[in-house]
């Protein structure tokens, strides 16, 4: 996995490849089987995603890059177009930086697009909207050849009052009930509150948000100006529960006006249903 020589700071020399005329961004678009990756981010002795594309990256272009990606997804989670950028002085075109990733990536990640971009280009802060889809398998038995990809629940659920809910999360709201309770982000408002710092925010806004039957699955998919840690699958956990009737789609207004996630008493649902579907700029 690329480390950084002690001392090194690798922010201030991407920093100095950015006013080098030489320097170029390059947008990636990536797919990946995200089981066997401890997510997205960086982390020490861990198998990641980011990790693996900059140790190709490195091997391709010679250069030790910091990869920026349009948001970090969890362990398990997979992606049909993830989009990251890095910069680099590296004289290679696009369309070949394409094959000779591939070629130093593991099968499990795919590079499917490259292109050069404007510098002030940035995955996640120029980003419009981001789609996630939620598969959850419904028979009885689940073949082995999606069972990495599915949630498998072959137990009786109301899809229409699920339906309802799934509706219910549409509009901008605060989804602190829906996020993960991050000690990270509780530290950051504390430090807001003290005026230290800007107060990080849990309002989004959710375009669409719908079930539909496709063959012995039922697919969430949703679409947001972005998510908080774990929103999709806590959808999915509370959805659920209204599924088997232990809450109404009524319930879905009252968990979120609490803005409190110890109000919601849906779990979140397995990793390996979730994908990243796109990203919109």
């Amino acid at each position: 996995m690329i480390g950084f020589a002690s001392g090194a700071d690798p922010f201030r020399r991407e920093k100095s490849r950015e006013n080098n005329d030489l320097a170029r961004n390059f947008k990636l678009t990536i797919a990946y089987d995200g089981s066997d990756f401890a997510g997205w981010q960086v982390q020490p002795g861990l198998r990641t995603i980011q990790g693996s594309l900059m140790d190709a990256i490195a091997r391709v272009t010679r250069d030790k890059v910091m990869l920026h990606g349009s948001g970090r997804t969890d362990a398990g989670v997979h992606a049909l177009a993830q989009v990251a950028s890095f910069v680099s002085e590296s004289p290679i075109p696009a369309s070949n930086l394409i094959i000779a990733l591939n070629d130093a990536l593991p099968e499990s990640i795919r590079v499917t697009a490259a292109e050069e971009v404007a510098m002030d280009f940035h995955p996640r802060k120029t980003a419009k909207a981001k789609t996630y889809r939620y598969r959850i398998w419904r028979d009885s038995v689940c073949s082995p050849f999606v069972a990495r990809y599915v949630y498998h629940h072959p137990w009786p659920l109301d899809d229409e009052a699920m339906t309802r809910a799934a509706a219910a999360v549409e509009g901008e709201h605060d989804f602190t009930s829906f996020a993960a309770v991050d000690p990270d982000r509780l530290r950051r408002i504390a430090e807001a509150e003290d005026g230290d710092d800007e107060a990080p925010s849990n309002v989004r806004t959710v375009f669409s948000s719908h079930f539909r039957r496709e063959g012995s699955e039922l697919v969430y998919e949703v679409r947001g100006s972005g998510f908080l840690h774990h929103m999709v699958r806590n959808f999915v956990g509370t959805f659920l529960l209204i599924g088997k009737r232990t809450l109404t789609p009524d319930d879905v207004a009252r968990i979120l006006a609490a803005k409190d996630r110890s109000a919601n008493p849906g779990a979140t649902s397995p990793a390996s249903g979730l994908a990243l579907v796109s990203v919109e700029y």
